[in-house]
């Protein structure tokens, strides 16, 4: 009886580290995931893409260049915290300041996060239209019901302190950095050109393998556009607005779904399909290519009139303003 006394004290004697161990971690959970809004990719060369996690309201791409005496970032997402946490990523790899954030276009989507960049002393700098498209054009993405409180976030988007009409050269120390207007998108286009570390941010103007927003687009210049990037900088690494960094092969892909599409809207027109009949006959036979590619499914139908209408000659677009300052 004392023997068996004895082994289960010993027992219970042992298991109390083990129970105040399980207790310790019941007591002290696991802090709780952070929101995970884009995957950081070096790219070479102190350049990094920050490729926005579908779903996770960064919306679109960012990146960033780190150079001699500070860094510059590449658009700003479409949420502030987005903004915040890749400003976080950044004083992990260097403490240099960010000097320069250029908005590639006036899109929410990639200028939501501009004052978290401009409270930590950065200057934004964009093509010039987009210093009146930011606070007037963004209004339309919330449709005709929009609400005081949307209207007074558009309202309220830091614009740019900087801009420019055709080129741009910014210096990070010795490092140049070359931000050039091309037509296509919006009509308010930049292109960056990291050109020390063959790398192009593209904006909205190269979608990898996903199918564009044609809201406000020329497509005929977009294909132009396209063309020259690829026939400069054959064998860059090219950052995309939507979808992963890319080759100049990825490009010339998308360059070929704008030019199926114009060339397939055009031959239904010529048909006499319009509307909805037009939508019917293109959208299998670009689901034949593209079927597979990201956004099909939200963009096909839109696309496709859109294309209809800049052909037609029925288009709205943005339009510079008269005077901008």
């Amino acid at each position: 009886m004392n023997i068996r006394r004895f082994i289960t004290a010993a027992f219970i004697v042992a298991l109390l580290p083990l129970c105040a161990a399980a207790q310790q971690q019941v007591a002290s959970p696991a802090p709780a995931p952070t929101v995970s809004f884009f995957v950081l990719k070096p790219l070479g060369h102190n350049v990094w893409s920050a490729v926005a996690v579908p779903g996770s309201g960064a919306g679109s791409n960012s990146g960033f260049v780190v150079g001699d005496d500070g860094v510059l970032v590449v658009d700003s997402f479409q949420k502030a915290d987005a903004a915040r946490a890749l400003l976080a990523e950044i004083h992990k790899i260097t403490p240099l300041p960010v000097k320069y954030v250029v908005n590639t276009h006036y899109h929410i989507d990639h200028v939501s996060g501009n004052g978290v960049y401009a409270e930590a002393g950065a200057v934004i700098v964009a093509q010039r239209n987009v210093r009146d498209w930011i606070h007037t054009e963004n209004l339309k993405f919330y449709g005709a019901n929009i609400t005081p409180a949307q209207k007074a976030s558009v309202e309220g988007l830091t614009g740019p302190q900087a801009a420019y009409d055709g080129s741009l050269d910014l210096y990070l120390g010795a490092r140049r950095i070359s931000v050039r207007y091309f037509p296509g998108h919006t009509g308010g286009d930049s292109v960056v050109f990291i050109e020390d570390a063959n790398v192009v941010f593209c904006g909205d103007l190269f979608w990898r393998h996903t199918l564009p927003n044609l809201i406000d687009a020329s497509t005929a210049d977009w294909i132009a556009t396209l063309t020259t990037l690829t026939k400069t900088h054959p064998g860059a690494a090219f950052v995309s607005g939507h979808g992963d960094a890319g080759t100049s092969d990825d490009v010339d892909a998308f360059r070929g779904y704008l030019t199926d599409l114009r060339r397939l809207v055009a031959e239904g027109r010529t048909a006499g399909k319009s509307g909805d009949a037009l939508v019917d006959e293109l959208t299998p036979k670009l689901k034949e290519t593209y079927g597979q590619w990201s956004a099909f499914n939200v963009f096909v139908k839109r696309n496709i009139t859109d294309t209809d209408a800049e052909l037609a000659g029925t288009k709205k677009i943005p339009r510079p303003a008269a005077s901008s300052n």
